[in-house]
Parts: C-alpha cells; structure tokens; sequence
C-alpha cells in the first residue's frame, strides 16, 4: 500500500502542512497513520477524504459542516439520505453562485464593449450613437433612460 509523506501530500493538494496538521486537529483527518517515527502516512484513502474535504470547502460549506458529514459517514448507512441532503444544498447554493458569477461576466463584458466603442468615438458618450449598447446596458443595469 503507497503512502505519502505530509510534505508530498501538501504538494499533490495544493495546500500547507500546516493546513493539514490544522484538520487533522479539529478531527477532520480521523485516521492518519503515523510510522514507527512519529511521521503521519497518508493513505490513498485519505486522499481521496481530503480531495472531498477541499472541495466542500472550495464551495463554502463551513469546517463546521464538514466535520458533520465526516461523522455521518462515520455512522454508516443510516445516514445515506442526510448525507445526500448536504450534497443536494451545496449543489444548489452552487449554481447560485455560477448564476450570480454569470450576471456579473456579462456587466464585466458590456462594460467592455462600452470602453472599446468609447475609446473608438474618441468619447464616453456612446450611447445616443450606439442603440445597440444602449439596449444593452438598459437590459443588464435596468435602465430607463
């Protein structure tokens, strides 16, 4: 069976040892081997714990919350559908954010245009001359004017 050094796993994750011994504190890395020196072995098991870990974090689900699924899945099959139910939230508070990320791109991308068809004109009223822009910006800023 491989297993990885805190320092290779840090590496492979992306992340410090220090967040590891971090987690491992709060009792989100339960089961981390040490040798017979005292070094913590981390399995391929644990890998792929951490991987679900960082991506739960990655996507805003507090330690807090983490560490509640970590001891559902400790308690076995019970647990299945509590276990899906936080899977099914952070999904959702996900495509939220993707939608609200969506929005801003595309302000982000208008006000672009508007620089690009300013700086064209030569001027940063664009909008009497450009009533394809004008629309736009009434549609993304709703805009009456």
């Amino acid at each position: 069976m491989m297993t990885y050094s805190i320092g290779e796993v840090a590496k492979l994750m992306g992340i410090t040892t220090y967040t590891l011994r971090y987690y491992e504190k709060e009792g989100l890395l339960p089961n981390i081997r040490k040798n017979s020196a005292g070094l913590r072995r981390f399995s391929e098991h644990d890998l792929a714990w951490l991987n679900i870990l960082e991506c739960l974090k990655s996507t805003g689900l507090p330690l807090k919350e983490i560490k509640r699924y970590l001891e559902l899945s400790k308690e076995g099959d019970k647990t299945l559908q509590e276990r899906l139910q936080i899977f099914l939230k952070q999904k959702q508070h996900l495509e939220e954010q993707i939608r609200a990320l969506s929005d801003n791109m595309e302000k982000i991308n208008f006000k672009i245009k508007y620089y690009e068809a300013a700086i064209q004109d030569g001027e940063a009223q664009v909008y009497e001359k450009n009533k394809e822009l004008k629309a736009e910006r009434n549609r993304l800023f709703k805009t009456k004017k």
